[in-house]
């Protein structure tokens, strides 16, 4: 039976702490803290937990900002990553990304939304749950600001996990939800296409082999891979099939729910012994979300069957990435850069606490300030992220299960000018300590699982 909370009692103490937590991610937003220099905002966050009394605060060799609330043997985590991504152009600012601005509803600056606001809130949440004796019996609290996730989604958590040994039951993952409570998304991997060709004289072009042409043909396939249609008289599927009981007989309700798959090309590489020479190589990199139904093999193999990939034959090679960027640290861990798609149901037993603490607080649709509801009305309460999370590590390689509510919006990440909502903190902060407090560790957790992709051979450790 759900336990008797005092549910106002939590909301006021969430709004009292209001404040403390907008001056928390303005401290945390003033510290650039790009991939693999994090170093500053995690003194930040270190001080901040130590000034708030956790039981035990620590900063593990990759860079990873742990604080623990409890005693128990097990434990409970909530996860925000504290990397951001870098500002682009800054005229495209109309404020200082790392002072930006505060008014009755806003807080501006790089990371707001994506994601130290999440750490905000589940910081001062772990202060609550020990302010008012809520701290699950059995169990430690664990809050965790996880670094270089914005260069290799969840490899912090393949280092907590293998190198640390820490294994949590389940995981709160604060990335911006957009007022919802989110249960999958789908995986990404990127992928590498390298082209071979021969220089020449600029002058005499048909002596070479031009890389640059023969990839222009790939590219233009890629980009039908992604935009035609399963039904098309051609020779390139679209990426769309995977929602059609015909090509994914197994998953494709699973996929509807997630979304397509798409694919993109985000990079171009080329060597040229000059700019009056033919191009003797040239490599893309695409950015594959994968959505429920696909594999890494499948995904490798559906590049490889490209009708121009086949054309070329030899000199066209087909590869996933690996990742080995030092952290700021100096540690490497070097892991590849595949990241599984993973959902749970909307009846396992963190989501279904969530959801309960939802609605015994705010009740049973989205909430927010004014000016976050234009992408909030009329969404489900339960739904799924577009982009991917830590939890293609915590969920997708290691089972643990994961579920999603965090400040802020999709839409702000990544973006010039961001902002996040100042009400999301104390609402976010009282849905995890209720949340925490009514999940039932009885419940089955091994049918918590509806969709899990694959791993690949490697054994990354």
């Amino acid at each position: 039976m759900a336990k008797q909370l005092d549910y106002d009692l939590i909301k006021k103490t969430a709004e009292d702490y209001g404040k403390d937590m907008t001056a928390f991610l303005r401290a945390m937003i003033s510290h650039p803290s790009e991939s693999c220099e994090e170093g500053e905002v995690v003194a930040c966050i270190k001080a901040e937990m130590e000034k708030l009394g956790f039981d035990e605060v620590k900063v593990d060799g990759l860079g990873n900002v742990m604080g623990f609330m409890g005693d128990g043997d097990k434990i409970i985590a909530i996860d925000s990553h504290i990397d951001t991504v870098g500002i682009g152009n800054i005229e495209n600012w109309d404020f200082d990304p790392y002072k930006g601005f505060e008014d009755d509803e806003l807080i501006g600056g790089r990371g707001g939304s994506d994601q130290e606001g999440g750490m905000a809130a589940a910081t001062y949440a772990a202060k609550m749950m020990k302010d008012l004796d809520l701290i699950p019996e059995g169990y430690k609290v664990m809050v965790v600001g996880t670094v270089q996730e914005e260069d290799c989604d969840g490899m912090c958590w393949q280092y907590i996990y293998n190198v640390d040994g820490i294994k949590p039951e389940f995981v709160i993952s604060t990335e911006p939800t957009d007022g919802g409570i989110y249960r999958g998304h789908r995986g990404r991997m990127e992928i590498r296409v390298d082209v071979h060709g021969t220089s020449c004289h600029g002058s005499a072009p048909e002596r070479g082999d031009n890389a640059i042409y023969k990839m222009a043909d790939i590219i233009a396939d890629v980009r039908k891979l992604n935009n035609n249609g399963c039904d098309e008289s051609t020779d390139v599927k679209g990426l769309v099939k995977m929602l059609d009981p015909k090509y994914n007989p197994d998953h494709y309700e699973d996929a509807r729910f997630l979304g397509r798959g798409t694919c993109t090309v985000s990079q171009i590489f080329y060597t040229s012994p000059s700019r009056c020479a033919v191009a003797d190589s040239c490599a893309i990199s695409i950015d594959r979300r994968m959505t429920a139904g696909e594999t890494y093999k499948s995904c490798l193999e559906e590049v490889e069957n490209l009708p121009a990939v086949k054309k070329y034959g030899e000199d066209v090679k087909v590869s996933m990435y690996m990742y080995d960027r030092p952290s700021w640290t100096g540690e490497v861990y070097e892991t590849e850069a595949y990241f599984p798609t993973w959902i749970n149901k909307e009846t396992a037993p963190h989501v279904k606490a969530l959801v309960d603490a939802h609605k015994a607080l705010f009740g049973d649709e989205r909430i927010g300030c004014e000016k976050s509801m234009d992408k909030r009305a009329g969404r489900p309460l339960c739904d799924k992220w577009t982009f991917s999370t830590n939890c293609v590590s915590i969920q997708g390689r290691y089972g643990i299960p994961c579920v999603g509510f965090g400040p802020g919006a999709e839409s702000q990440a990544h973006a010039p000018n961001e902002v996040t909502y100042k009400q999301d903190l104390p609402t976010c902060a009282a849905l995890y300590v209720a949340a925490l407090n009514l999940y039932e560790p009885s419940a089955e957790m091994d049918n918590a699982t509806t969709y899990r992709a694959e791993l690949t051979d490697n054994d990354i450790k």
